[in-house]
């Protein structure tokens, strides 16, 4: 190929790029993003008594921060789902900079629309509407076992097997039967 016309590959690639990353999410947000306190992420994954053999799936990903404590300090591979594309630019910066990438990977997407069955663990910090909305995908693509939970809000009307509290904020924890 010659050089003008790899340049203009080049040029061509880094244009769609840029109109790519410019462009809003499919759809909008369900809720704006409160990033979730480190050490409450720490306390939700010892709630869910993550390991090493977990796969960990944070609804709502945010800037990461769950899957990277979960990889470094568990040992745990993690899938976030978020829709910010921007959120999930920084969440994989920071898996890079925290040296777990190869153990966790982002997705740009919608909860609702993702595949959650591999999961193990479910990690939620949304709001008590999208919970109720997300019950029955919850119930329906996850296998018996999997543990969820939830930072200050309930899911619907499903009773947790536990609810507590770490520092100011209640973590709730069910597991699909």
């Amino acid at each position: 190929m010659s050089v003008p016309r790899l340049l203009a590959t080049v040029m061509t690639v880094a244009l769609a790029a840029a109109v790519l990353a410019a462009q809003p999410p499919a759809r909008t947000p369900d809720i704006h993003y409160v990033p979730t306190r480190q050490s409450v992420a720490k306390a939700m994954l010892e709630l869910a008594h993550v390991t090493a053999d977990d796969v960990v799936y944070d609804l709502g990903s945010g800037d990461g921060r769950i899957l990277v404590i979960a990889a470094q300090t568990f040992g745990a591979r993690g899938v976030g789902i978020e829709i910010d594309r921007q959120l999930v630019e920084r969440s994989r910066e920071i898996a890079r900079e925290g040296g777990v990438a190869d153990r966790v990977t982002f997705i740009e997407g919608d909860l609702f629309a993702t595949d959650i069955s591999p999961a193990t663990v479910v990690t939620l910090y949304l709001s008590t509407t999208v919970n109720m909305r997300l019950e029955p995908k919850l119930k329906r693509e996850l296998r018996p076992g999997t543990r969820v939970v939830s930072q200050q809000f309930r899911i619907g009307a499903w009773p947790p097997d536990v609810a507590t509290r770490a520092e100011s904020q209640q973590l709730f924890l069910w597991t699909i039967r």
